[in-house]
């Protein structure tokens, strides 16, 4: 297991310490529930130096990307950010990434648990004059999450965030050393992620928890990560996003541009979008204070129509919610289903996404 350069701090914080995409992480430093409330009220810091980094440049930097990644990266302009995936020659996917668009290269940020997959994926991959080099070892990445997050992060940066665009990010300094600030997030909050080396990470870690203090931020866990993401129907590889699940019924139509030209796994893509998928990735809530968790059977009629890949309890709705992928015939807003718990059928209703609809994302 590895261990991230703020794994001492939250020992000594006290957190509560798991095994997660091949890291020692923290789950929890209190409790999941107060962690979450914290974002969605104020702020939490979140240690996600566990990522995986990617530099990839030369001068066919750009068509390379095109080809292995499914949005138009074409789009992207410097100072850009872009939410895109990777998928194989049968449309099953890699992985979802970040892809951002610096000065001399592209920055590509992948999840922890797929970082030796993704990076030997991309190499077998690369045509012409691109260079691709692994930064995750030598890159530490600190999040800032919640309402609170732009006047926490401008305080201990000394930065005016305040015309930084979601889904932008500029170049500063911090200590004279390099950091790179961006505005994307994973929680459904305001929020503002910050790359550096792992050095630089461990002194801004302790400032945030300095300065955070006077504005109500809290260190955050994983588990609240969790929560906080699958309110918003964020998908997590691994559970609702695999090799085996294609963008189209994932929901990922969005991000996946069929018209920018041929790319890996487009013809298998395109097939699914003309011939509609057979299942589709919906919300669920449940109608009892029940928790659905993933590989629980969904039945229509006591017949198996789908199957759960996320669920949790919603501190913020306080009920049971879930995703989970469901024929397509059945999954319908409004439709109501049974998820099997423990041999019981417990009612749940397909919703409009996301749970939490009032946030502070956009302000």
């Amino acid at each position: 297991m590895k261990r991230t350069c703020l794994y001492d701090h939250h020992v000594q914080l006290e957190a509560k310490i798991v095994p997660f995409g091949g890291y020692e992480m923290p789950v929890q430093y209190t409790s999941i529930k107060d962690e979450h409330l914290a974002v969605r009220s104020t702020a939490g810091l979140f240690d996600v130096s566990h990522m995986g980094e990617f530099r990839i440049g030369g001068a066919q930097a750009l068509s390379f990307l095109q080809d292995v990644t499914i949005n138009d990266v074409s789009a992207l302009e410097q100072g850009q950010a872009q939410y895109s995936a990777m998928c194989y020659s049968d449309g099953g996917i890699v992985d979802d990434i970040l892809l951002y668009r610096r000065e001399n290269h592209y920055f590509m940020v992948v999840n922890a648990a797929n970082i030796e997959k993704d990076f030997e994926w991309l190499q077998s991959n690369v045509k012409g004059n691109v260079s691709l080099e692994n930064w995750s070892d030598q890159t530490g990445l600190i999040a800032i999450q919640g309402p609170v997050s732009r006047e926490l992060a401008s305080s201990v940066l000394g930065l005016d965030l305040s015309k930084l665009a979601y889904y932008h990010f500029m170049e500063g300094k911090i200590y004279n050393r390099d950091v790179m600030i961006s505005r994307t997030g994973y929680t459904g909050e305001l929020g503002f992620e910050l790359y550096m080396n792992p050095e630089t990470t461990q002194k801004l870690w302790e400032d945030c928890l300095t300065a955070g203090k006077e504005v109500g931020a809290i260190p955050t866990g994983l588990g609240a990560r969790d929560t906080l993401r699958l309110e918003m129907k964020y998908c997590l590889y691994g559970n609702d996003i695999t090799a085996e699940t294609n963008p189209i019924e994932a929901g990922l139509a969005w991000i996946t541009k069929l018209d920018k030209g041929p790319f890996i796994g487009s013809k298998a893509i395109a097939l699914v979008k003309e011939r509609k998928p057979s299942r589709r990735l919906v919300a669920f809530e449940m109608a009892e204070r029940s928790i659905p968790r993933p590989g629980y059977p969904i039945n229509f009629s006591g017949q198996e129509v789908g199957v759960v890949t996320s669920g949790t309890h919603s501190p913020s709705l306080e009920r049971g919610i879930g995703l989970g992928y469901v024929v397509r015939e059945h999954a319908k807003v409004g439709t109501v289903l049974d998820v099997e718990i423990r041999g019981k059928a417990v009612e749940a209703t397909i919703i409009k996404p996301p749970f939490v609809k009032d946030t502070s994302v956009m302000a």
